[in-house]
């Protein structure tokens, strides 16, 4: 295992803390209360384990340290980012910046000072590790980034006809497909998909909720396209 199979392993680590093992409710009350919060506190307990877990090496211990200090930190102090009126809007994109170059920073250090030399004799393709953080990103990150870009650019359109939660299963489903066809390369299969999703229409008095469709569509597919050609770079 080399530098950039533990930065990607620590990148899974962080997807599955802040998407996964936590549900939409908790992180509005973490973000709402700060350090009042009693979820924030086991929020970077789950940090340092997945952080330590996810090194596959005993010796990273003080470095998931820091990852885990420094999320807990960011994220008790995002209430008052939230709250800015200029940087309000923008909370969710700083605060994931900010944790990635926290995480890119410390294992930098930590192979420039300790070395990498898992206490694990497992062989990782980074390929295949690639493959499986795309596929991870394509489910519930992408769907709440793209609800992040709606509301940073107040994108808003409201229906009483809508099934609760089916914009977000179709998404995943597209995503999946998508990823899939570029990694078999099947390009002209994916311009198919793009044309059938297409095939949705609204009537003339619908015209904000087709662009409302469209921007959602094509953020969608985007992510799905740009991680599948991401992969078969390497």
């Amino acid at each position: 295992m080399g530098l950039k199979e533990l930065l990607l392993l620590q990148f899974i680590a962080h997807l599955c803390l802040d998407y996964f093992f936590q549900t939409g409710k908790l992180a509005k009350q973490k973000n709402s209360a700060g350090f009042k919060s009693p979820f924030l506190y086991w929020h970077a307990l789950v940090c340092f384990a997945l952080s330590w877990l996810f090194s596959l090496q005993l010796n990273f211990v003080l470095a998931a340290t820091i990852i885990a200090s420094t999320h807990f930190l960011i994220d008790g102090f995002k209430r008052f980012l939230i709250n800015n009126k200029t940087l309000g809007r923008y909370a969710f994109f700083i605060d994931q910046a900010v944790h990635l170059l926290v995480i890119l920073v410390v294992v930098i250090l930590f192979n420039k000072w300790y070395g990498i030399d898992p206490n694990f004799n497992i062989q990782i393709n980074f390929k295949y590790l690639l493959i499986m953080t795309a596929y991870l990103i394509c489910l519930k990150p992408a769907n709440i980034f793209i609800k992040e870009v709606f509301l940073a650019t107040e994108i808003q359109v409201t229906s009483d006809n809508e099934m609760p939660n089916a914009g977000k299963v179709i998404g995943v489903l597209e995503r999946l497909l998508t990823l899939t066809l570029i990694i078999v390369s099947q390009y002209s299969a994916v311009g198919f998909l793009i044309a059938a999703k297409s095939i949705l229409r609204y009537g003339n008095n619908e015209t904000l909720k087709t662009e409302y469709v469209l921007i959602g569509t094509m953020l969608s597919f985007g992510i799905a396209v740009i991680a599948g050609i991401l992969i078969n770079l390497f």
